[in-house]
């Protein structure tokens, strides 16, 4: 039999790149390439979707280089995205009309406080799952067809196409201007604050209320499926399979089953619980999203937890306290004391996120005495990323009434051993890392194997995937819970800080 290999683009925040993964699943090459971020003000993020598309290229042909192969060897593309990065472009010249809007902006603060106007945030949360903020696409696009002279009456005659980044991506593989398919899959689209849950269609009321033309919007497909075959140095590789960034992550760590979950730890953390075939409605500051939909299968729904700051804290500890000097140093002092010694660090250095969504908290350090050192405080930097993860999961079973079973972990973070066993501790679970880390990158490769017959099914997928090392409770249930209920304390504290001037 003849070894088949499935290439993945994962375009992401800071950077665009390729990974080319063998049938088993393993990684036969990587290119990567960061692009610019453009800040025209305060609060406002940008990339050049021109230079995104070039990048990408560049990767393509890096991947390809290193693993000495040819396009034709492989059997299907997968794309993996930063989620809800809005770009609006010229169907005839191909050519942006403006810079992407990157997810982080918060331009459009204004623009979702008004949309909400009486009903505030939960205005289309329960046709969306989501809550009227910034962080989503639809009001990024009002916005720019407000701001970009002459655009609404272009968009509202078919002359402009709406995407997020992977349906940019789409299209410029598939033709572009010669024939590009304008698609996206239901994660990306349930990212948009358009897309009705239920029906997996654009949402005509909503539509209407942000003043949007249906006619700029691309077909909503599922998450694997073949949309169209790509042109140029990719000439005749199906294009098989889009994800957002944390669903790709969900899908390669192979959580196919009600009530798994994964955590990708980064410069924030984000947590997904599958909840099944049906979406579960949070009343516990979650979002509820899809997490992917393979051909005419059922969808599978989530739950997810958006944590601001968690590898962030190491960061600030080493580069603003100047503590450590490396991040990796911070392991070693915390474990050269037993425990926290009383201390508690919150970092809601911007605010607080899922489950609390607390803009005015702020960071505090709390239970400090002449007793405690730097290697507490260490300690309690890293505890700080398990005790906000625990708020999530208690948050998540309240929500759906689904106990996780184990948690599955990826991203920078999870080499650091002392922070994966007291994840563990503090969630009375297992904590499981796999052998291939680049789960994002993976789990579009999956998708897009399985919608061109690489892989057989989700059974076989589960087969491939293998721990790493894994990390089982070892704390008392007793000394879990008083911990919790210090930490509880320490984030009530937080709360109250900063005061909006002149608020929006």
């Amino acid at each position: 039999m003849t070894e088949k290999f499935v290439a993945a683009i994962d375009q992401g925040t800071t950077s665009s790149r390729c990974i080319i993964f063998d049938q088993g699943g393993a990684i036969v090459a990587v290119d990567q390439r960061e692009h610019r971020q453009i800040f025209p003000k305060p609060g406002w993020v940008e990339h050049d979707a021109t230079e995104i598309w070039s990048k990408v290229q560049a990767v393509v042909a890096g991947a390809l280089a290193k693993a000495g192969m040819r396009a034709e060897q492989l059997s299907a593309l997968g794309i993996t995205n930063q989620r809800e990065t809005t770009v609006l472009w010229d169907r005839a010249t191909g050519k942006p009309v403006h810079n992407a809007i990157v997810w982080q902006d918060t331009r459009t603060s204004a623009l979702c406080a008004r949309l909400g106007a009486e009903q505030g945030q939960d205005r289309f949360r329960e046709a969306t799952g989501l809550p009227l903020a910034s962080y989503f696409s639809g009001p990024k696009v009002a916005w720019l067809l407000d701001d970009v002279p002459g655009l609404r009456t272009r968009a509202e005659r078919g002359e402009i196409a709406f995407g997020t980044i992977d349906s940019w991506l789409i299209w410029n593989l598939t033709g572009g201007t010669e024939g590009g398919v304008h698609v996206t899959d239901v994660t990306n689209a349930s990212r948009t604050l358009l897309m009705n849950l239920e029906t997996l269609q654009w949402d005509s009321s909503i539509l209407a209320a942000m003043n949007l033309p249906e006619a700029i919007l691309p077909e909503i497909r599922s998450s694997a499926e073949v949309y169209g075959t790509a042109v140029g140095q990719l000439a005749g590789v199906p294009v098989a399979s889009a994800l957002g960034d944390q669903q790709a992550a969900i899908f390669g760590q192979a959580c196919y089953d009600t009530g798994t979950a994964k955590n990708t730890y980064g410069t924030g953390s984000f947590l997904l619980l599958n909840t099944g075939n049906r979406p579960v409605p949070s009343k516990s500051g979650l979002i509820t999203t899809v997490g992917y939909k393979i051909g005419d299968q059922a969808p599978v729904y989530c739950l997810e937890g958006s944590i601001a700051i968690t590898g962030a804290l190491v960061q600030w500890f080493r580069d603003q306290l100047g503590l450590i000097r490396s991040a990796a140093e911070i392991e070693t002092l915390a474990a050269s004391v037993e425990d926290n010694g009383g201390a508690y660090v919150v970092p809601a250095f911007s605010g607080l996120f899922a489950p609390y969504w607390r803009a005015d908290a702020r960071g505090v350090i709390t239970g400090l005495t002449r007793y405690v050192t730097k290697a507490h405080l260490a300690r309690a930097v890293l505890e700080a990323t398990s005790w906000q993860t625990r708020e999530v999961v208690d948050a998540m079973y309240q929500d759906s009434g689904v106990r996780i079973t184990t948690l599955k972990v990826d991203g920078g973070m999870t080499v650091n051993r002392l922070l994966m066993q007291h994840q563990a501790d503090v969630l009375g679970v297992p904590v499981i890392r796999p052998k291939v880390s680049e789960t994002t990158c993976l789990g579009a490769a999956y998708a897009a194997g399985l919608a061109t017959g690489v892989w057989a099914g989700l059974d076989e997928l589960k087969a491939h995937w293998q721990r790493d090392e894994e990390w089982v409770p070892e704390m008392a249930a007793g000394v879990r819970e008083r911990e919790y209920g210090n930490w509880r304390k320490a984030v009530e504290r937080s709360l109250g800080w900063h005061e909006e001037e002149g608020g929006e």
